[in-house]
C-alpha cells in the first residue's frame, strides 16, 4: 500500500486534496480547533449537530419464566453466575423505577410551588390595588369638598382672586403628585 505523500514529503488524507495536509492533535485543544477549522470551511454547510441522548431504561422483565430455578435445584456452580446476573438486572431496574418516582415527585411538588407563588402574588396586587383605588377615592372626595366649600366661599362673600388661583395651583399639584412615579431609575 503505498503511503500519500505531497511534493515536499509530508502525509496526506488518502483521496484527500493534495494542499491539506494530515495534522494529528496532540491535545483536546487542538482538537477542537482542527473540527472548527474543518467547519469553518465551508460557512453554508450544516453543522451537525447530535440529538440529545435517550433517557436509559432497562429491559422489560420477561412476562413468562420458562426456567425458574428453584431453591436447590441447578445450585451448582455454574448457576451463579446466571443467578447474579438476573439479580443485578433486577435491582437496575428497582433502582431506575424509584428514581423516577423520585422525579416524578419533585416535578408534582415544584409545580405545586410554582401555583402557590403565583397565588400569593396575585393576593398582594389585589391588596395593593385596593390600596390604591381607596387612595384615589379619598383624593376625589378631598377635591369635591375643596369645590363644595369654594362654591360656598363664593357664594358668600367674593374670595379674593389670588386665594382662588392657589387653591388651583396647589389641586394641580395634588393632581401633579398623583402621577410622580414612587422611584427613580438610576438613582440611590
Amino acid at each position: 500500500m503505498a503511503a500519500h505523500t505531497q511534493k515536499n514529503g509530508k502525509p496526506t488524507k488518502p483521496g484527500g486534496k493534495e494542499s491539506q495536509p494530515l495534522i494529528i492533535a496532540k491535545t483536546p485543544a487542538e482538537e477542537q480547533r482542527l473540527k472548527l477549522e474543518r467547519l469553518m470551511r465551508n460557512p453554508d454547510k450544516l453543522a451537525p449537530i447530535p440529538d440529545r441522548p435517550k433517557e436509559w431504561n432497562p429491559r422489560a422483565p420477561p412476562e413468562f419464566v420458562r426456567d425458574v430455578m428453584g431453591s436447590s435445584a441447578g445450585a451448582g456452580s455454574g448457576e451463579f453466575h446466571v443467578y447474579r446476573h438476573l439479580r443485578r438486572r433486577e435491582y437496575q431496574r428497582q433502582d431506575f423505577l424509584d428514581t423516577m418516582s423520585a422525579k416524578c415527585n419533585k416535578d408534582v411538588d415544584y409545580l405545586d410551588k410554582v401555583e402557590q407563588n403565583k397565588l400569593e402574588s396575585d393576593e398582594r396586587t389585589a391588596k395593593k390595588r385596593k390600596k390604591r383605588e381607596k387612595q384615589k377615592q379619598k383624593k376625589l372626595m378631598a377635591k369635591k369638598a375643596k369645590q363644595d366649600a369654594k362654591q360656598k366661599g363664593e357664594d358668600e362673600s367674593s374670595a379674593s382672586s389670588e386665594e382662588g388661583e392657589e387653591e388651583k395651583e396647589e389641586e394641580r399639584e395634588a393632581d401633579d403628585d398623583a402621577e410622580v412615579p414612587s422611584f427613580i431609575m438610576g438613582k440611590k
